[in-house]
């Protein structure tokens, strides 16, 4: 009887052994895994003036080869994310809300992150003085 217990525990003890020398092992092979370096991931938060988190702010992503913008609505966090994106172009960042907006930022070529964090705040939009023309409203042809 005495024999049993102690070949039972041996057995355990093994199988115990085993399960985690195997689990440490298939952690190593997800980090060795290798990731693609032509595609990358930006992320940030979109916060605003008092640094509160901005939900339901539109972040615009623009390729500023091709001129392609993508948007994105942050949720209840003011997290957004745009996937998928070729490392050798470049994008600019920007975020509006209301009447805020954030300056635009840039991700270039050289900035070698594969999941770089692009954190956007927001400000109040500056209104053109009295007698001066709004920058983004369209001149008249005379």
């Amino acid at each position: 009887m005495r024999r049993r217990l102690i070949v039972g525990g041996m057995a355990a003890l093994l199988l115990a052994f085993v399960a985690t020398a195997f689990q440490w092992s298939s952690d190593n092979i997800k980090k060795d895994k290798k990731r693609d370096k032509n595609h990358r991931d930006v992320v940030g938060l979109v916060t605003l003036p008092d640094d509160q988190p901005a939900s339901g702010a539109v972040v615009k992503l623009k390729n500023l080869h091709s001129l392609e913008v993508h948007s994105f609505i942050t949720q209840a966090d003011g997290k957004y994310v745009f996937q998928h994106l070729n490392s050798n172009m470049d994008y600019e960042l920007r975020a509006d809300f209301k009447d805020l907006a954030s300056p635009a930022r840039k991700l270039l070529v050289y900035d070698t992150r594969l999941d770089p964090v692009i954190n956007l705040k927001l400000e109040p939009v500056k209104k053109p003085a009295a007698g001066q023309p709004d920058e983004k409203a369209p001149e008249e042809k005379k």
